[in-house]
């Protein structure tokens, strides 16, 4: 099966090695920017975003597409199933470190370590009276898949009440209740911490965004690992200005790089101890390469056979 496989996953010699050996002929293209040469020849693409830089229409031998990432929204989906293209993602690859980064950015709140941080670049001796306990807090997880239960779980270790609210629905032993969409307000409105880690798709958006964050408790703090697009970044700003919210650790961004004129800007220097804002970074983990490699080539040699 003649594989274009994009600079997005960075396999070694052994990895590529064992495609080869399991009939998969790969063709490396480093820069999914570029256009790709004579691409009626792949059957298979491994890639990220290749397709909002190379039109999908000229890959017309084109039956499997493995994305690297956990998201499907850089993918031309309604041109994929109109054409019968199988594509799957990187499920369960980035969970465990996004699942740990939502804790560590929980904790740096509660626990005010910028405070600490500042305080210890300025050899100040200053205590914080204002610390916080997640023994005993009610957790809210928008999205039962891989990321949210890897949440729920290391949140349940903390002693945290967990809500998950899912478009599906399903018992986990990591969730005290398990609420639809259409229930998101209600959860909301009890929760302490509210952690974003569903898909991001015209379904979500258009019933998270207009409750996150104006609906959440007074004093919750936000957590978005999964896309920008699905919280209101003005409100936030906003909610975080005023205290509604009281601290919010953001990862993700409806435009990356985040605008330099971007109010959440403003609100992380004016409250520099209750706002954190990554560069889309929660997904890195020393353990990605392998876990990628793996459902990959699970994926593809299982494809090869039909």
């Amino acid at each position: 099966m003649k594989t274009l496989i994009t600079g997005a996953a960075k396999f070694n010699e052994e990895q590529l090695s064992l495609l080869n050996a399991a009939g998969i002929e790969t063709v490396f293209h480093r820069d999914e920017r570029e256009r790709v040469e004579n691409p009626g020849r792949f059957e298979a693409v491994v890639c990220n975003g290749l397709f909002m830089h190379n039109d999908i229409e000229r890959f017309t031998a084109l039956r499997f597409v493995q994305l690297t990432s956990a998201g499907l929204d850089r993918m031309p989906m309604d041109y994929a199933r109109a054409h019968g293209i199988t594509v799957k993602n990187a499920k369960g690859v980035y969970s465990i470190p996004m699942a740990e980064f939502a804790v560590c950015g929980i904790l740096d709140l509660y626990k005010k370590s910028r405070f600490f941080a500042e305080n210890q670049k300025q050899h100040r001796w200053e205590k914080h009276r204002g610390l916080s306990e997640l023994f005993g807090k009610t957790a809210c997880i928008v999205g039962m898949g891989d990321v949210g239960t890897e949440t729920a779980r290391r949140l349940k270790a903390f002693g945290c009440r967990i809500i998950g609210v899912n478009r599906s629905q399903r018992t986990d032993e990591a969730f005290d209740a398990v609420l639809p969409l259409e229930g998101l307000e209600e959860a909301l409105e009890k929760s302490d911490i509210v952690v974003i880690a569903i898909a991001l798709t015209d379904e979500t958006k258009g019933i998270v965004r207009p409750l996150v964050p104006s609906k959440m408790k007074h004093g919750a703090i936000l957590v978005n690992v999964a896309r920008g697009a699905l919280i209101d970044e003005a409100e936030t700003a906003a909610a975080l200005t005023d205290g509604r919210l009281s601290g919010a650790a953001l990862d993700v961004f409806e435009s990356e790089p985040l605008d330099e004129k971007s109010p959440l800007w403003e609100a992380s220097e004016r409250m520099p101890d209750n706002v954190i804002l990554t560069p889309h970074n929660s997904f890195v983990g020393d353990g990605n390469g392998r876990r990628l490699f793996e459902v990959i080539y699970k994926n593809l040699t299982e494809d090869i056979k039909k």
